[in-house]
């Protein structure tokens, strides 16, 4: 695996493992409701860059417009409607539709952009010190 995407990978590893804490330990609405959110959209950007090397703005839009897909499906209830009860498959697909969810995979977005904009900046100075 190339050095810059193992980088994802090991993302990838914290960033879920902070989003089960956050799932199991029940923190406090702030951290569950809002942050998570936002951090599921850093999660679900790194396993996708794992395999996939260019494209920061469109892998990080792609996973923004999937996260928005998923929640409009909770406004229509779509958890209910299948009659999921799967604790696991509720935290995933969500039960109810929040206009804050979809600020905070906003958020998570443009922390994306900003990261990734640091990283390939410290990069390409190490790149010219060579």
């Amino acid at each position: 695996m190339h050095i810059f995407r193992s980088k994802y990978f090991y993302s990838t590893l914290l960033l879920l493992t902070v989003e089960i804490g956050i799932a199991k330990f029940h923190f406090n609405p702030f951290v569950r409701g809002f942050l998570g959110d936002v951090l599921v959209i850093l999660l679900l950007y790194s396993f996708l860059k794992i395999f996939i090397k260019n494209n920061v703005f469109k892998i990080a839009m792609s996973v923004m417009v999937f996260a928005y897909f998923v929640e409009f499906l909770q406004l229509f209830k779509l958890a209910e409607k299948l009659q999921i009860h799967s604790e696991i498959l509720l935290t995933i697909l969500g039960s109810v539709f929040d206009t804050y969810d979809l600020v905070a995979y906003f958020l998570g977005f443009l922390l994306i952009l900003l990261i990734e904009k640091t990283i390939l900046k410290n990069e390409d100075n190490k790149n010219i010190s060579l």
